[in-house]
């Protein structure tokens, strides 16, 4: 544990003091997918925080030459914790940090600043689409100078100085005052505070037709509805739709980033986006309707009465990226995370180009955007992205919705029933099963992992099976081997069933179960996927037991 009212020894300069601190590990600072996530609580404790941000400085080389960006999606303790890395990172001899205004900063955002800037990397305060407040989330993650997630050994390195940690360095002096654009110092670390939206805007219009998009949602006749989640993507949202695109006052709801996002869990899906979903929902309804998560690199797609799964949104943005400004010039390839529906791989089929099948994380797209071999990756969580930044990002998913809308001049439904008609339909649905004993999720996993190697040749819901694996994955630019990605059951139809233990939440463990099938009739593609899918639900659960192992009556989300 870390240790309280430790002997620091203290350093005068000028007025301000340098303390060293005499600390002692923690044993639970690994860094997962998305960096370090815990209760606030958790990192509330003495020297918490601390110990993690110097062992993320001792990590990383060269401190005084160093660019550093940071910002953070406005939760309970974003604040503060940016004061502690500021005064942290001057003891240190940062040569430069740059903060978002008031703290803030989307992931995709910060991950612009990194890369339009230069920066050597950015520390993002964030714990995603998990619940904010002070019994809720909070989290850190460390990316690097390519504007992504750090690669897993930079990731491990940090982890190590966790592990081995004895002391911290930290100034002594009154807050920064981060509510204005300007620049001080602090020591000899130049801090400077910038509009955090600036950056991202500008480089959304370079990609986007904005005059276009000015046309179909200045005129009023064309109705869109963004809820915010009162999270960070509400001013980017503000400014972007309703200020510089002529949206009608009042698009962007929920738009005020509150510390416990209103009370509410900003994950945008059927079941936490209930207030979009409503509107959506109703006679009339706007044309079209999108939510964006506490960071704002997720979005879920909504049009009237019609929801757009994340896996056919990224195939349908592929199909059509050609109408895209900033994607005219054709798509070097495109990847996927295993667990996301293979409708993109149809596509990327009938345009010629790679299809990348990768681990859970957006890291893993990282290697792929930098060697050019793809223009275009998404999961089935609700993120898609391009090589326009390193992140996944969800105003940018909204934005090229709309350009494609603007082009093609087809609603939400129209659009994706046409895609539908020309590649088939990949029914697709992902059941989780939320915050259950980890040692209950450990143990249906490792059983079915035992299980699996009997079943090959065999028939489940009507399905015969081809084979069973743990998905492992070779990156094609460094070789390096990702293992144990998630329980795989083939069909020889080219259905799937997968499981996989998630890695994002702080309490218990999130056990999601993916199910998908090919359709090629149009007859059948007005189904409801849990009923399409029945069969092939109702295997996924008896192989698993997931029901009676839990207790539970069904699975918390349904996507």
């Amino acid at each position: 544990m870390g240790t309280r009212n430790q002997p620091t020894s203290v350093l005068e300069s000028g007025i301000m003091k340098i303390r060293t601190v005499t600390t002692e590990p923690f044993a639970d600072q690994k860094p997962g997918t998305s960096g370090l996530r815990k209760k606030v609580s958790v990192f509330r404790q003495p020297h918490y925080l601390e110990n993690f941000i110097q062992a993320l400085f001792n990590a990383l080389h060269d401190l005084p030459t160093l660019t550093l960006v940071i910002g953070g999606d406005g939760r309970f303790h974003n604040r503060d914790a940016i004061q502690v890395i500021l005064r942290m990172a001057a003891a240190n001899g940062v040569g430069r940090l740059i903060v978002g205004r008031g703290g803030l900063l989307s992931t995709p955002a910060a991950s612009c600043l990194i890369r339009a800037h230069g920066a050597n990397g950015g520390i993002i305060l964030s714990a995603s689409h998990n619940p904010g407040g002070v019994n809720g989330d909070f989290g850190i993650k460390f990316n690097v100078a390519n504007g992504g997630p750090a690669p897993e050994r930079v990731t491990e390195e940090i982890f190590r100085q966790t592990q081995t940690i004895r002391q911290y360095r930290i100034i002594d002096s009154d807050d920064i005052d981060l509510s204005r654009d300007g620049e001080v110092r602090l020591e000899n670390t130049r801090i400077t505070v910038v509009d955090p939206v600036a950056d991202y805007a500008a480089l959304m219009e370079k990609l986007f037709d904005f005059d276009r998009l000015q046309d179909l949602l200045g005129g009023g006749m064309f109705n869109v509805c963004f809820d915010a989640m009162h999270a960070v993507t509400g001013p980017y949202a503000t400014a972007i739709l309703e200020r510089r695109l002529g949206a009608m006052p009042g698009t962007v709801l929920n738009y005020t980033p509150l510390v416990d996002f209103g009370g509410g869990h900003p994950d945008p899906n059927l079941t936490y986006a209930s207030e979009l979903v409503e509107i959506m929902a109703a006679t009339p309804a706007p044309d079209f309707g999108a939510a964006s998560d506490g960071d704002g690199d997720r979005a879920m797609i909504l049009g009237q009465r019609f929801f757009v799964s994340p896996s056919d949104s990224i195939a349908v943005m592929a199909a059509n990226a050609h109408l895209v400004p900033g994607y005219r010039g054709g798509l070097a390839g495109v990847a996927r995370s295993m667990p996301t529906s293979q409708a993109l791989d149809r596509v990327a089929k009938r345009l010629g180009i790679d299809c990348y099948e990768t681990p859970t994380g957006w890291k893993y797209f990282g290697n792929l955007l930098d060697s050019g071999r793809i223009t275009l990756c998404g999961e089935e969580s609700f993120g898609a992205g391009s090589s326009h930044l390193r992140e996944k990002d969800g105003l940018w998913a909204v934005l090229f919705w709309l350009d494609v809308i603007a082009a093609r001049r087809q609603s939400v439904e129209q659009i994706v029933r046409a895609h539908w008609r020309d590649y088939g339909r990949n029914f697709y649905t992902r059941h989780d099963y939320e915050n259950i004993d980890a040692n209950v999720a450990h143990d249906i996993v490792s059983e079915l992992r035992t299980k699996m190697a009997t079943l090959s040749g065999k028939t489940i819901g009507g399905h015969q099976i081809a084979k069973c694996d743990d998905f492992s994955y070779t990156d094609p630019v460094d070789g390096s081997v990702t293992q144990q990605q998630g329980l795989r059951i083939l069909f020889r139809d080219g259905s799937r069933i997968v499981y996989r233990l998630s890695g994002t939440g702080t309490e218990g463990a999130t056990l999601r179960i993916y199910i998908e099938q090919y359709v090629a009739d149009s007859a059948r593609h007005g189904d409801d996927p849990q009923t399409a899918l029945a069969g092939l639900i109702a295997a996924a659960n008896h192989l698993s037991g997931i029901l009676t192992r839990t207790g539970r009556g069904g699975p918390t989300v349904i996507t």
